[in-house]
């Protein structure tokens, strides 16, 4: 009896490993990195946004745009299943590797999308609900299934898509927009090309043999460069604005982030690319991009909440 007793007890924890492991595999499909940044900025919009809603609501509504986010991840792996088996960044993904079947990804990705939209419309108003759907439907329709196999300005139109989180917080508390939610559009709007940029500079090689006109691959590093410069010398006043809204404690610490935002920018500008740091400067720059947005909302969150 003890015998069997063991053999049942190990199938019971190969199935509960199995479980698990699938488990991990459809969450994976959600993107949980770009999930926590839309988390965090829309969380951060809905502190700082005029009006009240229950604890339950604030929940409900942080749940919802997470599942939103994550559902466009899943749909938005299913879609590019067939590119990123050529890349060594996404080949081990769960469609690509074969853990998870395309349909059941799709049908994974379409269900998350309305269940977010239906609780989102629960728990705050229309325009938070339409504005989640409109994030989904840009997301996967125009940036993943348009424009990013098409052309090489697909992340600055696309990048529209990363922006509204924020406006979707605001509008789910406040019930309307104004100038700060979409000054703070603006800022990750600007953001995202010099952001996804860097990372293509020293990713080059992979996003060519996807075929997805990355703009180093198109126009080359040098050109590449220079725009990267000239989006973060955009960037630069358009977070400081956000500004005339709150106190010197934001205005002075977005400064001093901007400042280092646009030098090291020029800084792997001036780096040769046949240098062999300039692809560690990439990344380095890359990295910084994400401290950047990060801590301009968590500026935003002290200066609300503190100061």
């Amino acid at each position: 009896m003890s015998h069997i007793t063991a053999l049942e007890q190990d199938e019971g924890k190969r199935s509960m490993n199995s479980f698990v492991f699938t488990l991990k595999s459809y969450f994976s499909l959600l993107k949980p990195r770009v999930m926590s940044l839309s988390i965090f900025t829309s969380f951060v919009a809905m502190v700082i946004a005029p009006g009240e809603v229950s604890l339950t609501s604030s929940a409900l509504i942080i749940f919802a745009i997470s599942i939103g986010s994550g559902a466009s991840g899943a749909l938005n792996m299913w879609y590019e299943r067939d590119t990123d088996k050529l890349m060594t960044r996404t080949m081990d993904r769960a469609i690509p590797a074969g853990i998870i079947a395309p349909n059941h990804a799709l049908t994974f990705g379409t269900v998350l999308s309305i269940i977010s939209i239906v609780i989102l419309y629960y728990a705050s108003n229309l325009l938070a609900a339409s504005l989640l759907a409109l994030t989904i439907v840009y997301y996967v329709l125009v940036y993943t299934v348009w424009l990013k196999r098409r052309t090489p300005q697909n992340i600055v139109i696309g990048g529209a898509a990363g922006a509204f989180p924020p406006m979707i917080g605001w509008s789910a508390i406040a019930g309307t927009l104004s100038y700060e939610p979409l000054i703070i559009f603006t800022i990750i709007f600007l953001w995202t090309p010099p952001h996804f940029w860097a990372l293509a500079l020293y990713r080059s090689g992979e996003y060519k043999k996807a075929g997805i006109p990355m703009m180093p691959v198109i126009v080359g590093p040098e050109r590449t460069l220079n725009m990267i410069v000239t989006y973060s010398i955009i960037l630069f006043p358009v977070t400081i604005s956000l500004g005339l809204f709150y106190s010197y404690f934001y205005t002075i610490s977005a400064t001093a982030l901007s400042v280092i935002f646009v030098y090291l920018s020029l800084k792997l500008k001036n780096t040769p690319v046949d240098d062999k740091d300039f692809e560690k400067k990439a990344q380095q720059f890359f990295y910084f991009t994400i401290i950047f947005l990060f801590n301009i909302f968590a500026i935003l969150l002290i200066d609300s909440v503190v100061m």
